[in-house]
């Protein structure tokens, strides 16, 4: 956008027909106003030592009217727009967003129970249509997010701030009790009821605060509303200089997912689509050797930095393996727009196999590099938890981790790398830093994000019960494993013996590496996926004829 308004200016300057001076004038809603985005601090603390007031909300300006007559012609009717979406996504692409209304916990129950030959139960009662008034600010089918204008907006905002006096009114009431039903974890639930309508711009974020600030000095009281004051706007200003800045391996794109940003990269133009997905605490950059090399070879390759991970944004969720799966489903859908080949290193290679076996039209082959999961002989069933919210428990071991891992990462990352601990260089520890701190450590000169700890709770409530076995089936000849032998993390030989007698159909290439071979061997490992590739692709062509 900054560049196509560049363009504008510099054309209309040039322009001999205009008369009058030009002033090119851009609507934005900062919440902090940043002049230069080149000079942002890489450093949230140090972000925050400028101590930047929010800026106040403004009125919408006033456009001056056009002095030409113009034809607009007729406006189209919601019919011909339906029609003409129906047209531009084609079948296969219709059929690919219905994908997105099913949760991936129902359509796992769903799977789960065919194969054990029972009945699935009932939802929960989150999934179950909520009662609303006639005249509800909530708009959705499920009846859990805030949408109309802004005034119904600011409204539904007055009931949310007072939700620890109580009230008689019914919207209100409405309000309160989708507040209390959104609240998986302290200060989640305002994401969750408001995030739509401040990524439309029905309202700012800045407004938010204005009016949270208006009313905590009316109340003058001595607790504290559920609002809480998000950093959201640090990734959104760390996204801005992403757009701008040339520092980074790769030139950065943005996705938002579910109101939150996330970073994302593209190489190549045309060839088989390949998404590389990164491991726990690392970020597409630990792609660093394999983006570029693997493009080379004629492929169209995507990397992602998962949601809380890296710059992409750390919101106040409940982070799931099912959350990180539904939005890789999402972006393959939204952005890459055709099936893909599934990279997955870690966990990473837990969550494309989750993709790949929910959501099959979606993946041509699945690619796992010493991946987090485990083999179950003769699995067929799964008891789900009933709600998945984190405990004082996950929290304290969060806190201990982040102390060890800020302690010992250095010497954690190089034992991830056995045979070329140089890979383990500064660039990585610093930037695993920024994933792995938080603000425990504030007093010390450090890149520290927002939001991490809550991330790394979830390490405390994974369910990685779903065996591998299962989730591969029916990808016979169609998965990789590029096993690190000198992975610290696991008996590699062990797990490969598992993977041999419970998985058909598996390619098997073990290597002189540890828990991250895509990046300690990065040209072995690019010529074993770019002739992997080649090699499916050739059986997928044969196969259509």
């Amino acid at each position: 956008m900054r560049q196509l308004i560049g363009v504008v200016k510099t054309t209309l300057e040039t322009s001999s027909s205009l008369d009058w001076n030009l002033d090119i004038v851009m609507w934005r809603t900062p919440f902090y106003d940043v002049k230069n985005l080149k000079e942002l601090p890489a450093s949230y603390n140090d972000f925050k030592k400028q101590k930047l007031l929010p800026t106040s909300p403004l009125f919408p300006v006033t456009l001056p009217v056009a002095e030409t007559e113009l034809d607009w012609g007729p406006l189209p009717t919601f019919s011909d727009l339906k029609e003409f979406i129906k047209e531009k996504l084609g079948k296969s692409k219709e059929s690919w967003n219905l994908m997105t209304e099913m949760p991936a916990e129902v359509l796992l129950k769903e799977n789960l129970s065919k194969s054990s030959g029972t009945i699935p139960k009932s939802l929960n009662d989150k999934s179950i249509e909520q009662r609303r008034l006639d005249k509800s600010v909530f708009v959705t089918r499920k009846g859990d997010v805030v949408g109309g204008g802004t005034n119904t907006l600011l409204n539904a905002l007055a009931a949310y701030l007072r939700y620890l006096e109580g009230t008689a009114r019914d919207d209100w009431q409405e309000v309160h009790e989708r507040l209390r039903n959104a609240e998986t974890r302290e200060g989640a639930s305002f994401t969750s009821l408001f995030g739509p309508a401040l990524c439309l711009g029905i309202i700012s974020r800045r407004r938010v605060h204005y009016e949270a600030i208006k009313y905590e000095k009316e109340r003058n009281a001595g607790f504290l509303s559920p609002f809480g004051y998000s950093a959201a706007s640090w990734f959104w200003l760390l996204a801005l200089k992403s757009q701008v800045s040339n520092e980074g391996l790769y030139s950065i794109r943005i996705w938002r997912w579910r109101g939150h940003l996330i970073q994302y990269t593209v190489v190549g133009l045309e060839g088989p689509a390949i998404l590389l997905v990164h491991g726990f605490g690392a970020f597409l950059e630990h792609y660093r050797d394999n983006i570029n090399a693997i493009a080379k070879y004629g492929n169209h390759v995507w990397g992602i930095t998962l949601l809380g991970f890296g710059q992409s944004e750390k919101p106040n969720v409940v982070y799931t393996e099912l959350l990180w799966a539904e939005m890789l489903r999402d972006f393959i859908i939204e952005v890459v727009g055709e099936p893909v080949h599934l990279v997955g290193n870690s966990i990473g290679g837990y969550f494309v196999s989750i993709v790949a076996s929910l959501w099959p039209s979606l993946v041509k082959s699945v690619i796992l590099m010493n991946t987090a999961g485990n083999v179950i002989p003769e699995f067929s069933s799964h008891r789900f938890p009933s709600e998945r919210q984190t405990s004082a428990a996950a929290r304290l071991g969060a806190q201990l981790l982040l102390f060890y891992l800020r302690l010992n990462i250095r010497n954690t990352l190089k034992n991830f790398y056995p045979t070329k601990t140089n890979r383990a260089d500064d660039w990585l520890i610093n930037e695993m830093l920024r994933a792995v701190s938080s603000l425990l450590f504030e007093f010390q000169d450090h890149s520290y994000d927002p939001g991490v700890t809550v991330v790394l709770e979830s390490i405390f409530s994974f369910d990685l019960s779903i065996p591998l076995n299962y989730l591969l089936e029916g990808y016979e000849e169609k998965v990789l494993i590029l096993q690190g032998m000198k992975d610290p993390l696991l008996d590699s030989k062990a797990k490969l013996a598992m993977l041999k007698e419970h998985c058909t159909g598996l390619a098997i290439r073990e290597l002189d590496a540890g828990h991250c071979p895509h990046d300690e061997q990065p040209q072995k490992v690019n010529s074993i996926v770019c002739e992997w590739v080649v090699a499916v692709e050739r059986k997928l062509t044969a196969n259509s004829y």
